[in-house]
């Protein structure tokens, strides 16, 4: 009989609480929950992490005491590791708990994993202050200004007004400086974090961001490893190999990358040691990700369901998707910095790993928001050389696509904003298109005629 996954009977004793952590799911357990894991000065850090919308993940975790296994995933067999860097976890809704931290000296790091839309951002970067989940979560912080000790019993659903609310709380209980460090797939993302909660404090209470520019220190950083979600298939492995019932075990890769710049004033985990890089600037590092494994991860996510894939291990072994993704990374590739010919190897074989179950579906949520950042700065740079590139159109003809009805279910808040523009003409929609994913090449015929034509280029492959 299999035991219970607890602190008392698996792992290590609970670290102090030193670090926050915003929108806990298997992206940041994989890697920055592993990080900490894995640092000699691991017993002086404990993170106490915040689940998104949904409370799932407290109720599954909570009773193993915040433990969890990471079944990393190589093409010749699985290793196991049970994580015990998360020492509590708590729903959104407790959010006394989350004022409560941000109050104590201990806390030196927030970090948070909450998706490019959790920044609910307007395209120049600014807080969106007409979104109506923002504008009610400023006037519900505007009437506790002043009012600290009620900022724990506030109903707040945005990650920015989140993070403003246990600003207000630590000024006010004078406890010193901290380091806020973003972990989603966004370019420069503690700079886009910082701007959107700056905004937030100049809407409620202006005199705060004096205070957050001399105690607050945003830091940027990327990551990088594949990591699916949990299946049962996972935990009736992770029982009988391990002979422990795991309610929550997360899978991964073998390959990891975390570069990380920035400062931290309160100190930090020594990273270094599980191979984690601090860096001067991470921009070139951060690019390359983005554009070659992102990129074509949405490239993928939106085309290949359409030829009837559901993975990425499926959709890489159909000549015709792997052969867009070869294109794509080198159009991508052609805009970096730093070298790309070996990580878009590393990255094949990455894909190709059988082991690896990386739902296309899940990848394709919220393309509203990731079209833009993963695919058009490789459309601009090759418009701006006079070159059509073929993969780039190919994604954004795809996303068109799906936005249509075809291939992967939408799961994307911001969807309709495009979708409810698209009708049967495909060259108003491919303009339709172009000019939400990238303003800069509105007008531009050719690239539209371009894009009509990759969508029924992709069509053409189900009718075959």
């Amino acid at each position: 009989m299999s035991t219970q996954l607890t602190r008392s009977t698996h792992g290590r004793p609970a670290a102090p609480v030193r670090i926050l952590h915003v929108g806990l799911g298997n992206f940041m357990r994989a890697h920055q929950a592993w990080y900490t894991e894995k640092a000699s000065n691991a017993d002086e850090w404990g993170i106490a992490a915040f689940t998104g919308r949904r409370p799932l993940m407290a109720e599954l975790l909570t009773p193993q005491d915040g433990l969890y296994t990471l079944i990393t995933k190589e093409a010749a067999g699985n290793s196991y590791e049970v994580i015990s860097s998360i020492v509590a976890v708590h729903p959104a809704s407790d959010f006394a708990s989350f004022i409560g931290y941000f109050e104590s000296s201990d806390l030196s790091i927030v970090t948070s994993t909450v998706t490019e839309v959790g920044y609910c951002r307007r395209p120049d970067g600014s807080l969106d202050l007409e979104d109506a989940r923002v504008a009610a979560d400023l006037e519900a912080l505007k009437e506790l200004v002043g009012k600290e000790m009620e900022l724990g019993s506030a109903e707040l659903s945005t990650a920015p007004a989140k993070i403003l609310a246990g600003l207000l709380a630590r000024r006010a209980a004078g406890v010193g400086p901290l380091t806020i460090l973003p972990c989603d797939n966004l370019p420069d993302n503690g700079s886009a974090f910082a701007r959107v909660v700056t905004d937030a404090a100049r809407e409620v209470d202006p005199s705060i961001v004096q205070w957050m520019d001399e105690n607050v220190s945003w830091a940027t950083c990327m990551v990088d490893r594949i990591t699916p979600a949990t299946s049962d298939a996972d935990r009736d492995e992770c029982e009988k190999v391990q002979g422990y019932a795991d309610a929550s075990p997360v899978p991964t890769e073998p390959f990891s990358e975390w570069v990380i710049s920035g400062d931290f004033p309160a100190g930090r985990p020594d990273w270094e040691v599980a191979g984690a890089q601090i860096v001067e600037d991470v921009e070139p590092y951060e690019q390359r990700k983005l554009w070659m494994l992102n990129g074509s991860h949405s490239l993928m996510a939106y085309a290949a369901p359409i030829l009837g894939h559901e993975t990425v291990a499926d959709a890489i072994g159909d000549q015709v998707v792997r052969g867009w993704v070869q294109k794509w990374w080198e159009e991508a590739g052609s805009g970096l910095q730093v070298e790309w010919e070996d990580y878009a190897a590393a990255l094949l074989a990455r894909y190709e790993n059988p082991n690896i179950r990386h739902l296309l579906a899940q990848i394709a949520h919220d393309g509203s928001q990731k079209i833009p950042v993963r695919i058009a700065p490789t459309l601009i740079n090759q418009r701006t050389q006079g070159k059509l590139p073929v993969s780039a159109v190919k994604a954004v003809a795809a996303w068109m696509l799906h936005l249509q009805g075809y291939g992967a279910p939408v799961v994307d808040k911001s969807a309709d904003k495009v979708a409810s523009q698209l009708n049967d003409n495909a060259t108003k929609n491919a303009e339709v298109v172009l000019n939400y994913v990238a303003p800069e090449l509105s007008g531009d015929a050719e690239l539209v005629t371009a894009i009509a034509d990759a969508a029924e280029e992709i069509l053409s492959f189900v009718k075959e």
